[in-house]
């Protein structure tokens, strides 16, 4: 089949279109985007072409499947229409190809990345799978049993998937664009849980989740001693985090892994009860958490002269927190700088108070203005990056041409954060330290 992905280079559309690939397909796709994104790495070694305007041909046949960032009024979502062309949504095609396999659905809030690759990198190492991951990432083959995926709950998107197993690793206020309240996120949620067939591995501590009607099997996991799985004797260090799993009361096993932060803990072990109930051997589990490289853009680190640069994809206050947290763990002597590049009014606008917060975490922050591409600027008036700064001590407006300011941090760890393009700063904060020297 020939299938045409316009917005190719968003994190989720990148994957699928590696996805269609692997399967036999025939595959192309458009992009405003010209600059390169860490995504189109996988589509450029599947000689998948990327079209930057609408001069090119597409046959009668083709199906034509677009992201959400791409508005209905797009001219080149326009042109493929007035062709005729049969048009699909990528979550809707993505669940018609995962339903061929033994799915793995991660979902929540926060960690669905790090805690899908870990479970790839289980499955990978020991039996294989299919996978289909945020950080632009996937992979298929008829011949697997298994199939891990993100499953994203922005615009309701993994109501399409009916997985074969069910990760739920915590639910909270997000995305408020696409909803109307807490009970409306929780609720999309349940749906999700109820269309898993098997076994639903839920983060018992969260409140929001104790509240889903279940239709399955459900095992709870985190530190409260009323779950299934309860973690204990947790010791985060400069090298690594470890812990101790009880099932049921009984000691699983001691695992330690190069991670770093709680919520690193709790990804885990979400990946490492999955990896049990599909059969896996506790001794193989451990030394496989040994081998965990984390993907692309999470936690991602690099040193350049006394700096140390960390480029994640932390983009909600939570995530921010945490993450930052997780930097003070590894780096407890360093001064930590934060350089944020929101991506959306809507939630710089309803998690004003929590950016604040969280931010506090780090000894200096810098944001970037709003750079949006699925939201209109006048539909949020007075929102801007200043909401922020001007209410936050140590915080100022930074961009590429002014990433000058940042020249007293060479020695600092410098952490990039959001879901917009930052390639263009961390190479701007990289000069900075070569011309500083």
């Amino acid at each position: 089949m020939k299938y045409y992905c316009i917005g190719i280079k968003g994190t989720g559309m990148s994957t699928l279109a590696q996805i269609l690939s692997d399967l036999g397909n025939q595959v192309s796709g458009y992009d405003d985007a010209r600059g390169h994104k860490f995504t189109q790495d996988g589509l450029e070694e599947r000689n998948i072409p990327i079209y930057y305007d609408g001069n090119h041909e597409l046959d009668k046949d083709t199906i034509v499947t677009y992201s959400v960032a791409f508005k209905e009024d797009h001219p080149e979502l326009q042109r493929v229409k007035k062709l005729g062309l049969t048009v699909k949504k990528y979550n809707e095609i993505m669940g018609d190809v995962i339903d061929m396999f033994e799915t793995i659905g991660v979902s929540g809030t926060h960690g669905k990345t790090t805690t899908s690759s870990l479970i790839r990198h289980f499955l990978e190492e020991t039996v294989g799978c299919n996978y289909f991951i945020g950080a632009g990432d996937g992979y298929a083959t008829k011949d697997n049993k298994y199939y891990v995926v993100e499953s994203d709950e922005f615009n309701r998107h993994f109501t399409a998937y009916h997985p074969t197993y069910a990760v739920i690793t915590n639910i909270e206020r997000e995305h408020m664009e696409c909803y109307k309240d807490l009970d409306d996120i929780r609720n999309t949620f349940e749906i999700f849980a109820r269309q898993t067939k098997k076994l639903v591995v839920a983060n018992g501590d969260n409140e929001e989740i104790r509240k889903i009607n279940y239709a399955t099997k459900v095992l709870f996991y985190g530190f409260n001693e009323n779950n299934d799985v309860v973690i204990k004797n947790m010791n985060l260090t400069e090298k690594s985090s470890e812990f101790d799993l009880f099932i049921n009361n009984e000691l699983y096993g001691h695992f330690n892994i190069p991670l770093f932060g709680k919520h690193m803990v709790m990804d885990a072990t979400a990946a490492i009860i999955i990896a049990k109930e599909l059969g896996l051997e506790k001794d193989t589990i451990e030394k496989l958490l040994q081998t965990f490289h984390n993907a692309k853009r999470r936690f991602e680190e690099q040193r350049v002269g006394d700096s140390i640069i960390i480029d994640d994809y932390a983009h909600h206050p939570t995530e921010i927190k945490v993450t930052l947290e997780a930097v003070k763990q590894k780096y407890p002597n360093k001064r930590l700088v934060v350089v944020f590049a929101p991506n959306t009014y809507s939630r710089t606008k309803d998690f004003k108070n929590e950016f604040i917060a969280a931010f506090k975490v780090a000894d200096k922050a810098y944001l970037t203005e709003i750079d949006c591409n699925r939201e209109k600027q006048e539909d949020y008036p007075g929102i801007t990056s200043h909401i922020i700064t001007d209410n936050l001590k140590d915080s100022e407006i930074v961009s590429v041409d002014t990433m000058d300011k940042l020249k007293n941090e060479t020695s600092s760890v410098v952490c990039f954060m959001g879901c917009a393009y930052v390639d263009g700063l961390i190479s701007a904060y990289k000069k900075v330290i070569e011309n500083n020297k």
